[in-house]
C-alpha cells in the first residue's frame, strides 16, 4: 500500500494524479447501498462484519475510486461507553440517555475495546476483499463532535447544551472529552492493529466553536489522539468542518493531511501550512448536482490551481449529499481518474 496513490500523496510524495474518494462515498446516493439498508437496521450494518464489507465494498466496485473507508459511524464509541444509541429514518441518530451531570459522565467507561471487536472483524473481512488493491481508511469521531451528540441526545442546529456545558461546566465538560479521547486513541489504534492503511478524524461539528474554544475544547484533545497513535506508515488525516478556519491551529496537532472545506482556496490554504502537510479537498459536494460541464470544469479548475503541488487528495469539502444522481459521482471520479499532470490543457 505504500506506493498507492492515496499513501504517497498522504506523505506529500509526487504523484501523476491526485488520488479521488469522497467522504460518504458508501452510502444514500447508491440504490445498491439501499438494496442493502432495506433489509437490515443501520446499526446491524455496522455491526455486521459481512454487511459493512459489503457497503465499503460499493464504491469501490461501482465508482472505481482509489481508497476504500470503512463502513461504520461516528458514533460506535459513544455508544461503547455506555451511550443507548438508535438511528431512525429522518430523524438520525439518537441517545436516549443524554450525558449532563457528574453522575452521567462517571457511569461512562473507557475499557471498551472488547465491545467494538465487530469493527476490527469488518476490517480484516474488507481487507481480504480489497486483496491489496487499494488502501482502506479508518475512522473515528472527534472528542467534541461524540460530545456533542451524547450531551444533546442527537442532532443539533444550534449545540445550545454542549456550549451551556462547556461554558458554566467546563470541568465537567473536559472530564468528558478526556473520557472520549482516551477510547477514541485505543478504537483507532485497534483499527490499525486490525489493518487500516489511513486512520482520519472526523470533527464534523467543529464550526460551531469560536476560536478560543475550538483550541480548549476540541484541538488540545485532537492532539492527544494523534500523539498517541501507532502511525508508522499509517498517514493521519484531520477533517472539520471549519477547517478553512481552523486549518492553521489542526496542523499543530502534525496530522499529515488536512481535509479541507469548500470555503478557501484550497492552493491559499495548502501554502499556508507546515510543508510536509497534505491537504484534501475541497469541491462543495453541491456541485455535484449541476450538470457535468459544470462539474469538469470545477475539477480541473481545482487541479490547474493545485498542479504544481505535492500531497494533494482529491475529494469533496463535506460528505455526499443523498440526493445526488449516481452518474454525475461516477462522472467526476472518471475525469478525475483520466487527468494527468503531465497533460493538463484546460
Amino acid at each position: 500500500m505504500r506506493d498507492s496513490l492515496l499513501i504517497k500523496a498522504a506523505f506529500s510524495e509526487k504523484t501523476e494524479r491526485p488520488p479521488v474518494w469522497m467522504m460518504r462515498q458508501a452510502g444514500r446516493f447508491m440504490k445498491e447501498y439501499w438494496d442493502i439498508k432495506n433489509k437490515y437496521s443501520f446499526l446491524e450494518m455496522c455491526k455486521t462484519p459481512e454487511i459493512a464489507a459489503d457497503v465499503t465494498m460499493l464504491p469501490v466496485d461501482l465508482l472505481g475510486v482509489d481508497a476504500a473507508i470503512l463502513f461504520s459511524d461516528i458514533l460506535v464509541t459513544g455508544e461503547a461507553m455506555g451511550g443507548d444509541l438508535s438511528f431512525s429514518q429522518g430523524v438520525g441518530p439518537k441517545f436516549a440517555n443524554p450525558v449532563r451531570t457528574q453522575a452521567d459522565v462517571d457511569q461512562l467507561e473507557t475499557e471498551v475495546g472488547d465491545k467494538l471487536q465487530y469493527v476490527a472483524e469488518a476490517i480484516k473481512v474488507i481487507q481480504q476483499r480489497l486483496n491489496g488493491t487499494i488502501p482502506l481508511i479508518g475512522f473515528a469521531g472527534a472528542p467534541f463532535t461524540v460530545m456533542s451528540y451524547l450531551v444533546e441526545g442527537g442532532s443539533s442546529k444550534d449545540f445550545k447544551l454542549t456550549k451551556l456545558l462547556i461554558h458554566n461546566n467546563p470541568e465537567l465538560a473536559h472530564q468528558l472529552l478526556a473520557k472520549i479521547a482516551t477510547v477514541t486513541a485505543n478504537y483507532l489504534n485497534m483499527q490499525i492493529a486490525a489493518g487500516v492503511n489511513a486512520v482520519q478524524i472526523f470533527d464534523s461539528w467543529a464550526q460551531a466553536l469560536a476560536w478560543d474554544d475550538y483550541k480548549e475544547f476540541s484541538h488540545r484533545y485532537i492532539v492527544e489522539i494523534i500523539s498517541k497513535l501507532n502511525r508508522k506508515e499509517i498517514p493521519v488525516i484531520s477533517f472539520c468542518k471549519g477547517s478553512s478556519v481552523f486549518a492553521p491551529l489542526m496542523a499543530e496537532a502534525k496530522p499529515d493531511v488536512i481535509s479541507i472545506d469548500w470555503n478557501v482556496d484550497l492552493l491559499d490554504i495548502k501554502q499556508r501550512l507546515p510543508k510536509g502537510i497534505a491537504v484534501q479537498g475541497n469541491l462543495d459536494p453541491h456541485i455535484l448536482y449541476a450538470d457535468k460541464k459544470v462539474i469538469k470544469d470545477r475539477i480541473y479548475r481545482l487541479f490547474d490551481r493545485m498542479k504544481d503541488e505535492q500531497g494533494f487528495i482529491f475529494n469533496l469539502g463535506h460528505g455526499i449529499m443523498p440526493d445526488i444522481p449516481f452518474d454525475n459521482v461516477k462522472y467526476a471520479v472518471d475525469i478525475i481518474k483520466e487527468w494527468r499532470n503531465t497533460n493538463f490543457t484546460n
